[in-house]
């Protein structure tokens, strides 16, 4: 079976550290790191320090290219050009996602239900489709292609790595086009998707693995933007860099009706 294929049948797959990427991460750790020290990001420290959430701090280009240096390349991005970059797409600005140990305690506002499901399910989440509002209803509101996880500190698997639930991206599909069928792209954020979702979360628990994602410094992962993932806890003997277990993400996003189309029925053979 072919790498893509196999990425269709579980939602994942991981790509060793290379050259390639380990010169990018040599180039990138300094600053990444720095925004976490930075007074303009301290609004992203969350669940009482425990988490530095750094969504689109990391000022790269396109190329992924950070203060003029190299730009993202490997195995990785030879896979991303093939199989997952619908269109003309470069890199948005990366998050950089840093864990501590002691990962999690309450997020500010939290509810007892929302820190439990936090602890115990890992926050399990689907990008871009949040609780918003009094009465938390979910909407589709970004359209990325993918997510791209890399590695940018030493961490074991302990250190509150990344979990997806295999296959859930399958479940999600349906959902979606389900929900979307028939309705112009430029009207699906306007679709309440919460009971649909919740009944699929509730058939992704039962019927879908956990898998723990973890890849070492210089490492890198795919997520299926459909796919079900979260964090797990930090455990307390967990192994990692003083800094903090750091990963950079990208998720390049199409918001035009073309591009939520290739983010609906861009895949081959799902």
């Amino acid at each position: 079976m072919s790498d893509y294929k196999e990425f269709l049948k579980k939602g994942w797959i991981v790509f060793p550290p290379e050259e390639a990427v380990i010169n990018w991460v040599s180039e990138v750790q300094k600053p990444a790191l720095a925004t976490a020290e930075d007074p303009k990001f301290s609004q992203w420290h969350r669940c009482q320090g425990t988490w530095f959430v750094g969504v689109n701090v990391l000022g790269n280009d396109a190329a992924g290219r950070v203060q003029g240096g190299a730009a993202f390349r490997g195995a990785v991005k030879y896979f991303l050009d093939r199989h997952l970059a619908f269109g003309d797409y470069g890199f948005d600005a990366g998050q950089v996602s840093i864990i501590y140990p002691g990962y999690p305690k309450p997020r500010e506002g939290e509810s007892q239900a929302a820190f439990a499901f936090r602890r115990d399910r890992d926050a399990a989440h689907v990008d871009g489709l949040h609780p918003s509002g009094v009465d938390a209803a979910r909407h589709q509101n970004e359209f990325q292609a993918f997510l791209l996880g890399v590695s940018i500190t030493m961490a074991d698997e302990r250190a509150a790595p990344l979990v997806v639930w295999e296959g859930s991206h399958r479940i999600m599909a349906q959902l979606y086009r389900k929900a979307f069928d028939n309705i112009a792209a430029h009207d699906w954020p306007k679709v309440d998707l919460t009971a649909a979702y919740h009944a699929a979360r509730r058939q992704i628990f039962a019927s879908c693995k956990r898998q723990i994602v973890h890849v070492p410094l210089g490492g890198a992962y795919l997520v299926h933007r459909f796919a079900l993932h979260g964090v797990a806890p930090w455990q307390d003997d967990a192994l990692a860099d003083p800094k903090g277990r750091a990963i950079v993400y990208f998720r390049p996003e199409d918001q035009t009706d073309q591009g939520r189309q290739n983010w609906l029925y861009g895949d081959k053979w799902l």
